[in-house]
């Protein structure tokens, strides 16, 4: 994500610190799933996680909040096995289950000690949650109730209205534009076998991801890998998703609510995971709104002129591309200057690109910060599966710093203009001056 001849020795202090990046190895399961394993022996734990491409974008339409039930009852009873069952044999043997969700990917996860008396029991638990779940009635209605009680109450949060107001503007009809947990009249409807169709669909051998990390050989890894894929269900690969549109009409929405602050966000369709702008648009970012205290929109909006606590921008990359956001907070009466001061923040850093003294600082930043990132069993986990399910290459640890410093002021600038354009952008105010709001 050339060099000016004065800033060449400064760029020197980018160089990557030495470390070693984890060596990966992979392969194909005999039961057809994609598997990614680092070997490490320092200390006696197992981290494995299985990912399956069952996020809430899945959803049919009118089933909204069925991808994320099916995932969460996954470890709420499997075959023989009631959910206290598996609490308490968890508990006995100090393994932890957990997981992710999000539009594209569902995930278990599992952490162990590596002796085999623990070892073997978390992973037949773990073979059993993913391949006989029961997905239970009176478990179902349980938890069908904590999440209408938990969309309710998001109903009356500023920042979930935004959210999901700016959703859809970004992406109308298509799937990322579903709310992630689902909405309240769709979850009252979901029954039992919703959950049971669609995990015959989605949770798939072909299209599961396995990642191993820690204190196991290869061919334990292989054993594991089978162990917990080799009894999925064997449906045909369901269509992929739709392409995003990249282009959106100009919107505004101006909503009202009850709350002290006004609650902004603006943004359009951004850049999928794969994206070859990905490192350009990355560390443009940073120096836009990504880095913290230290980036542009930080130092206009808030250090220059006190108009918010905290302002924001990220990408958020998917399989298709996810939303490019900004956000901020800021009084009722100073929410129009705030976010023009933002589109204006906006337009120059895409006309002009970021100062090379802006880029020197964002690459030692990210550079300097990358080894911890993977200083954990857990977080590589994490990376294997990202890998993994998004077809990466296997050097992409091994790339990263050298990716980042290899970026220049023209590719930043090029990049947010072909992919960003500010008279193009959806805007959701909740908590709008009140002779403005609609």
């Amino acid at each position: 994500m050339r060099i000016k001849p004065f800033l060449c020795a400064a760029l020197c202090c980018v160089a990557t610190t030495a470390f070693a990046a984890p060596g990966i190895q992979h392969w194909q399961s005999a039961s057809g799933a994609k598997v990614l394993f680092v070997e490490n022996h320092d200390i006696p734990m197992l981290d494995v996680a299985v990912s399956f491409p069952a996020g809430s974008s899945f959803d049919a339409p009118g089933k909204s909040g069925v991808a994320g039930l099916t995932h969460r009852l996954l470890d709420l009873g499997a075959e023989g096995l009631s959910e206290d069952d598996i609490a308490r044999v968890m508990a006995d043997i100090g393994a932890q289950f957990g997981g992710g969700f999000d539009p594209d990917r569902a995930s278990v996860s599992l952490r162990t000690l590596s002796g085999a008396a623990q070892r073997d029991k978390a992973l037949d638990i773990m073979a059993r949650v993913l391949q006989s779940p029961l997905f239970p009635d009176a478990v179902l209605a349980r938890e069908k109730t904590r999440l209408i009680a938990a969309l309710k109450e998001a109903e009356t949060k500023p920042e979930s209205i935004a959210d999901k107001a700016f959703h859809k503007a970004v992406f109308g009809a298509h799937p990322y534009a579903m709310p992630v947990s689902g909405e309240i009249a769709s979850v009252e409807k979901i029954t039992a076998q919703d959950l049971r169709h669609y995990y015959a669909t989605r949770y798939r051998a072909g299209s599961a991801v396995v990642a191993l990390m820690g204190d196991i050989t290869r061919a334990q890894a292989e054993e594991i890998a089978q162990q917990l894929t080799g009894k999925l269900p064997l449906a045909d690969a369901p269509p992929p998703l739709p392409a995003v549109s990249m282009k959106i009409p100009a919107s505004e929405q101006r909503i009202a609510h009850p709350a002290s602050q006004s609650h902004i966000l603006l943004g359009a369709p951004g850049m999928a995971r794969n994206d070859p702008d990905y490192f350009a648009l990355y560390v443009g970012n940073h120096i836009l709104g990504g880095g913290g205290f230290v980036s542009r929109l930080m130092g206009e909006v808030r250090e220059k002129r006190g108009l918010a606590y905290s302002v924001y921008s990220y990408f958020m990359p998917l399989k298709q591309p996810g939303a490019f956001q900004i956000g901020l907070q800021t009084k009722k009466e100073q929410a129009d200057g705030a976010l023009q001061l933002v589109r204006d923040t906006l337009a120059e850093f895409i006309a002009k690109g970021p100062t090379e003294k802006e880029l020197l600082a964002a690459k030692q930043n990210i550079v300097g910060g990358f080894p911890l990132r993977i200083d954990s069993n857990r977080k590589i986990l994490e990376y294997l599966s990202i890998i993994g399910f998004h077809d990466m290459p296997l050097t992409y640890l091994d790339d990263f710093t050298r990716s980042v410093e290899q970026v220049t002021v023209a590719q930043v600038r090029d990049a947010f203009k072909r992919r960003i354009d500010p008279q193009a952008m959806a805007t959701v105010i909740v908590g709008a001056p009140e002779e403005a709001a609609k």
